[in-house]
């Protein structure tokens, strides 16, 4: 899940501001926004419920961590390498037709992920949703920016971002009442569900929805897509392969494809810095406030994503919780991003980005290391303990949220500021990408080491027997203690992100012309 405000960041809205004349009809524009409001809801509905879902998912498939860290991780890894892609290809081919496009694959992709026969075969069709995702997302904020006149957006967009924070918010939560209410097949219905939504916003689009034309001839730089596919997989897979450990010469191989995953990204910065239309304009990182600000994001959202991908591991294979109680653990995120954005983002633009993101960070990561914290003591509590912490970050990421995306936008010109926010969307997910795939071999060496390793039991895998109390002692310890490496992991680097905001960022906001 990217617990994200994508009223900002999502939005590639390359040429939608071209024409002061919208292609929409009037009586159009609210299929417009519906059909959008049902796209984002895939995805966010997807993100948050399958995290709650992988205990159970991993029970009824069989699957290893490692492979649980790729269910998420392959639709991270096309998502994120392909997102600014995606968000060209709506200006090339016209947003109504790209749109539908992304939201076809995603839906075809997700059926087949409900019918997925085992664990390989459901990472293969998620990668395929990743792909349409990288299509579908963008082309959500963008198509809705189109079709309203600038007079009307502003609005369209508010109730497009309410929506999506309230499909955000009780998503999870319901997914896990029906995931504890039946057995463990019914995960294959997170992705079932997509088709009656995604195949309704297909049909509003196409029978309601005037085709546009394409705003401008932009280059689609496959090339580049492809390059940062490679790199940003072959170094996922490197830190992911760690958890199975193996002998020295596995080893060498996990350290070789990371290697390589580090040679594919240089020659995929060189071959951005020699296009026409490049993917990803480097030239705005010589902007200090724009590098600062998404070195900040990596940071914060490496932990956001270990944390939000672990603790249900944690919760429902290590606690013994319910999905249903576990689906909670989102909503105070949720809330409070949709609540208080709209007030700190004034805020912030009365005192600058810096001490908001700062403050924000730092509060997160005192939320994380109360994780810490509770997981080190033995103190199981949900309600007393983990869920108030939950509303601490969540109170942290909204004082976040609102001023990164400002600090974004400020940093650069104002016709840069498409390329910049999907920029900034872009190193978000990759960010979430690595952090599974790092901290699942953090939390495997911790567990082995803890004893886990004599259970013959992986890390947040649900036991297929009961076992011996001194057996499930030492497993649930040991849970706890792998988790609590990642959590205080996620807090160090919840403070390096607050530091690097209050160094890069200025104390005013400062609007470029």
């Amino acid at each position: 899940m990217q617990a994200r405000s994508d009223t900002g960041t999502d939005g590639i809205l390359g040429g939608a501001d071209a024409s002061a004349d919208s292609f929409c009809p009037q009586r159009s524009r609210r299929y417009v926004l519906f059909a959008a409001i049902l796209a984002s809801a895939l995805g966010f509905i997807d993100g948050s419920i399958l995290a709650i879902a992988m205990p159970v998912l991993r029970a009824n498939l069989g699957a290893s961590l490692v492979e649980a860290q790729w269910i998420s991780n392959a639709y991270a890894l096309t998502l994120s390498a392909l997102i600014l892609a995606g968000g060209a290809a709506g200006d090339r081919f016209g947003l109504r037709r790209a749109f539908v496009a992304g939201i076809a694959m995603f839906v075809i992709a997700s059926i087949a992920c409900a019918l997925a026969p085992d664990a390989p075969m459901l990472i293969l069709f998620r990668a395929i949703q990743g792909i349409g995702a990288a299509v579908m997302v963008p082309g959500s904020l963008a198509i809705i920016a189109k079709a309203y006149p600038k007079s009307e957006r502003g609005r369209a967009i508010g109730i497009w971002a309410a929506a999506s924070a309230l499909t955000t918010a009780l998503g999870p939560v319901i997914g896990g009442i029906v995931l504890s209410s039946f057995g463990s097949g019914i995960w294959r219905a997170i992705f079932a569900i997509n088709l009656p939504l995604g195949a309704l916003a297909i049909w509003l689009l196409l029978a309601k929805v005037p085709a546009d034309s394409p705003a401008q001839q932009r280059g689609l730089d496959l090339g580049g897509a492809a390059l940062a596919t490679l790199a940003f997989g072959a170094m996922a897979y490197g830190l992911t392969a760690m958890n199975a450990g193996g002998d020295g010469k596995s080893g060498l191989m996990n350290l070789a494809a990371f290697g390589l995953g580090l040679a594919a990204l240089a020659v995929f910065l060189l071959w951005e810095r020699r296009q026409r239309e490049p993917m990803v304009d480097l030239g705005l990182f010589r902007i200090a406030a724009f590098t600062g600000a998404n070195a900040a994001t990596f940071f914060l959202y490496f932990a956001l994503s270990a944390v939000l991908f672990y603790l249900p591991m944690l919760l429902i294979a290590g606690w013994g919780l319910s999905t249903a109680e576990v689906g909670f653990i989102f909503l105070p995120l949720s809330a409070a991003i949709a609540l208080l954005s709209g007030p700190v983002g004034k805020w912030s633009d009365r005192i600058g980005p810096r001490l908001p993101i700062a403050f924000g960070s730092f509060v997160v990561g005192i939320a994380f290391a109360g994780l810490a914290v509770l997981a080190g003591t033995g103190f199981k509590g949900f309600w007393e303990g983990v869920f108030p912490l939950m509303v601490v970050m969540g109170l942290g990421m909204a004082l976040v949220v609102s001023p990164l995306s400002t600090a974004i936008m400020t940093a650069v010109e104002d016709k840069d500021t498409g390329a910049a926010s999907g920029i900034n969307n872009a190193i978000a997910r990759l960010a979430g990408l690595m952090a599974v795939a790092a901290l699942g071999a953090v939390a495997s060496l911790v567990y082995a080491a803890a004893g886990g390793g004599v259970v013959g039991i992986e890390f947040g895998a649900l036991p297929e027997t009961v076992l011996g109390p001194t057996v499930e002692a030492t497993r649930l310890a040991a849970t706890d203690r792998a988790f609590q490496a990642v959590a205080m992991i996620s807090a160090f680097m919840c403070f390096v992100a607050a530091l690097v905001a209050w160094i890069s960022q200025p104390a005013k906001t400062v609007t470029q012309h």
